[in-house]
């Protein structure tokens, strides 16, 4: 089940929305909470059916590890120390044997001549997002910066479906809080109307713009040969970019919006990311609460304060090895991974030097780079990224004058009028609109955002049968 459908808005939402606030209206406070956690485990059971008595033994085995951690006092450091590093090895022996079993044998089949049949496990969906959550909780909890929650709230916060599946990732201190606090469990009538209507704008985004986009882009990239012509591989490409923001930012607009109409505040996940002058100012702006996590718990606990900048830089490439490792099982994820923390390497070591090209410059060489590692990151094989980059330096497949790289390249829009239009309204979206955290900064809840909301998710609605699967659905 995911949120554009029509069985989740018509079905599942209304009555888990009703029944939540209708038994808080009669102060069954508690027995709301436990309808919202078993809602959440439904819309979680839906998507992945054979996998959801290991995701509960998983939610409930972290909260008794979690516990005890937060019971221990400071003379059992030793006790300590294991007890997290099983916690650990336990959430990554589930993620690496769900995730990475057929990499492992490929890899070893590859290097010793063996000949092992792959398993072709299927990747169950939200597993890397609620995994992460779940080992910071555990981190924190060895760290003594969680209290002894309650299980029902610390459910809430693992299991509460507009975050669950494709993120934002949410951490224990921001959210718990609010699971707790009495004046949330009230309807909000000013939060619901923001949530609607910020769930429009990521239903919109998703329907109208990301899901055409992705199609098309998907049909190239699923038949790439060599002697690709340039303008395929730049167009393409330049697509999928657009296609994978707008998926993105779509659904974190739609879980952000929900967990408001519930009276919970999920952070913003993309800050215009593809505004940025550099790629450390890209990681600072795309998927926002992935660098958060990676930077408290990777970066960090790599880097020392104080110390040289080549320890920075070292950190860096392993936090972005761990992104790479983290976002798909093959080796392009990880060269993707590598390519990202050089990038972010050379912006830091130009900041250090004061170096700073003039802005037009910085910001058509960052997009440019966007573009690239787009393509490492969307290519099941090197193969196919390899030909779709000399494609794009396939000069001589645009002619020999000026007048008839013009006539192809008008040739090709027209051919594919649908997508350039999409691909020219994304564009002007994400460089001259404000973002969706900007527009709920300064939202007001009256006629004319209720129309432009219901304009919006009117035309969603009558779209909703050529609905594509979030990208990230299964990662």
């Amino acid at each position: 089940m995911i949120f554009s459908t029509y069985r989740f808005i018509f079905a599942f939402l209304p009555v888990t929305f009703f029944g939540y606030f209708l038994l808080n209206r009669f102060r069954y406070y508690s027995i709301a909470k436990i309808w919202l956690v078993l809602a959440s485990l439904y819309f979680y059971g839906q998507g992945s059916p054979d996998f959801f008595p290991f995701f509960l033994g998983s939610v409930v085995g972290n909260y008794v590890v979690g516990s005890c951690l937060t019971r221990m006092d400071g003379e059992q450091t030793h006790q300590k120390k294991l007890l997290l590093f099983l916690g650990i090895m336990g959430n990554v022996g589930l993620l690496g044997y769900y995730k990475y079993t057929d990499f492992f044998i490929e890899n070893y089949n590859m290097l010793t001549g063996s000949d092992y049949a792959l398993k072709h496990i299927v990747l169950p969906i939200g597993i890397s997002f609620f995994t992460f959550q779940l080992i910071a909780f555990l981190v924190d909890s060895y760290r003594g910066e969680t209290k002894q929650y309650d299980i029902i709230n610390y459910l809430l916060f693992i299991t509460f479906f507009p975050q669950l599946i494709v993120g934002p990732i949410i951490h224990h201190a921001e959210v718990v809080p609010q699971f707790e606090d009495e004046r949330r469990l009230r309807l909000n009538p000013d939060n619901v109307a923001a949530g609607l209507f910020l769930f429009s704008i990521g239903c919109a985004k998703k329907i109208l713009l990301a899901d055409p986009l992705t199609t098309d882009a998907q049909s190239f990239f699923g038949s790439i040969g060599s002697g690709l012509p340039m303008i395929d591989s730049w167009y393409h490409s330049i697509e999928y970019t657009i296609s994978y923001y707008f998926d993105l930012s779509g659904y974190a607009d739609m879980a952000i919006g929900l967990g408001l109409m519930f009276n919970i505040n999920i952070p913003h996940n993309f800050d215009s990311p593809y505004k940025a002058r550099n790629f450390q100012d890209y990681w600072r702006r795309w998927h926002m609460t992935l660098s958060r996590f990676l930077s408290t718990y990777i970066f960090r606990s790599v880097y020392r304060k104080g110390s040289k900048w080549r320890n920075y830089y070292i950190a860096t490439m392993v936090t972005f090895f761990v992104s790479g490792f983290w976002h798909g099982a093959g080796w392009t994820f990880v060269v993707w991974g590598i390519v990202n923390g050089i990038f972010v390497c050379a912006a830091a070591w130009m900041k250090r030097k004061n170096l700073k090209f003039p802005f037009p410059v910085a910001f058509a060489m960052t997009a440019i780079g966007v573009v690239l590692v787009r393509v490492l990151f969307v290519s099941s094989t090197f193969t196919d990224a390899w030909n779709v980059y000399c494609g794009m330096l396939n000069f001589g497949s645009l002619g020999s004058s000026l007048y008839e790289i013009l006539r192809q390249c008008w040739g090709f829009a027209k051919a594919n009028a649908n997508c350039t239009v999409l691909m020219g309204i994304g564009l002007f979206i994400c460089w001259f609109l404000p973002n969706s955290r900007q527009m709920m900064e300064k939202f007001k809840p009256n006629w004319k955002t209720a129309v432009f909301a219901a304009i919006l998710f009117v035309v969603c609605i009558m779209r909703m049968n050529q609905v594509v699967q979030f990208l990230y659905f299964q990662f």
